[in-house]
């Protein structure tokens, strides 16, 4: 095993050499790098891609913006790398703004991007493809930028072979080599992941993420993918309809979201009709505890998880199968209740029950000490 052992560290060195490298390039690019946009405003004729939508990412953080398609994730990627104009409002990096009250061309904004397809030269090597984005007149210097950006994603054995030559993985990272070469102070992803095959898909993300820690690196990614976006998120902002619903961490948007739309859009979630009584609300499947809420009567609708609830087969139960699928280790099962709601429950793979069966229905419990198991609701207007 020692030996082994050996080998893996001296692979590594160089990544790491070429890690700090690629750090100090992002330290020097400019004294705090970070993207804030306050009050941006984007439309297309009638249509508003973004309206008044205001966050900062803070240097070295990886930020997740998730949304539906529409919902404008894109054109903010876009406006920070200086491809669209906003309507107004201001887009600073670092400290410097590069749209609103000033305007600073694409190039000259410090962005490096990773675009969905990759958009890789297929007549030229991956050496010449790394070394493309890299504005310098010294060869010795864009080599060894070019060298250390393919040293830290793992492929400076292959510069000399040609795009149709690589694994799709492969061709992720050169992208990633070609934008972090310049040492640019914010990196773009642009639904980087959604042409690699699923088995794939997971391994390569670990990677990428990997690499950019290692480069100390501003990070920006959009995706539809929630999995990608919790996974490798410092934090997460939740598009919709060209407005910020919510940006806080994984556990925060899942545990604790903002809005309905928030709640219903990561993970699985059911609102749940009920009312206010006795620090708990009072729902057809029994009393979700409250520490402290609304005066007592107030309608509210009680975020439901499909891990929340256990059920069994009862003659006199409460709901009514009317649909499962089979996900492996669980099924999914959608349950219509005596009120016409229907809500989803998650059972262990061994619990088959066919569709039409009565089953009883049940609150999970849940250690409501703690915040984040607390009971999530919304009022009713």
């Amino acid at each position: 095993m020692l030996p082994s052992l050996k080998t893996q560290v001296i692979t590594e060195e160089p990544r790491l050499a070429a890690g700090r490298e690629l750090a100090n390039g992002f330290a020097a690019s400019l004294s705090a790098p970070h993207v804030a946009l306050a009050q941006v405003s984007k439309s297309f004729g009638a249509v508003t891609a973004l309206a008044n939508l205001s966050l900062q990412v803070d240097q070295g953080e990886f930020l997740s913006l998730l949304g539906p398609s529409g919902c404008g994730k894109t054109t903010l990627l876009r406006l920070i790398a200086g491809l669209e104009v906003p309507d107004s409002g201001t887009i600073t990096i670092g400290e410097k703004v590069v749209a609103g009250s000033s305007w600073v061309q694409p190039e000259r904004r410090g962005v490096g991007i990773v675009f969905q397809d990759y958009a890789l030269f297929p007549h030229m090597t991956v050496f010449d493809n790394v070394a493309f984005g890299v504005r310098c007149s010294n060869r010795p210097v864009v080599s060894k930028k070019t060298m250390d950006a393919l040293r830290l994603v793992g492929l400076a054995e292959l510069g000399g072979r040609y795009p149709h030559e690589l694994s799709g993985g492969q061709q992720q990272r050169v992208a990633l080599a070609r934008a972090l070469a310049p040492g640019p102070a914010v990196i773009l992803l642009d639904e980087p992941f959604s042409n690699l095959d699923v088995s794939l898909r997971a391994r390569v993300r670990d990677e990428i993420k990997e690499i950019l820690t290692r480069a100390g690196a501003t990070v920006v990614l959009v995706t539809h993918d929630q999995e990608e976006a919790l996974v490798m998120g410092d934090r997460i902002g939740v598009l919709n309809a060209g407005q910020l619903e919510q940006i806080d961490r994984p556990e925060v948007i899942f545990h604790r979201p903002a809005t309905p739309f928030v709640a219903q859009f990561i993970g699985i979630a059911d609102l749940l009709p009920g009312e206010i009584q006795n620090r708990s609300i009072v729902t057809e499947l029994g009393r979700l505890p409250l520490r402290e809420g609304p005066p007592a009567g107030t309608k509210v609708k009680a975020v439901l998880r499909p891990d929340s609830t256990e059920i069994y087969p009862d003659a006199e139960g409460v709901g009514v199968v009317m649909d499962r699928v089979f996900q492996g280790l669980h099924y999914l099962y959608r349950v219509r209740l005596h009120s016409g709601i229907t809500i989803r429950s998650v059972q262990h793979h061994s619990r088959s029950y066919a569709l039409g069966t009565r089953v009883a229905v049940t609150l999970a419990r849940h250690d409501y000490d703690s915040a984040d198991n607390e009971a999530v609701y919304f009022i009713e207007h």
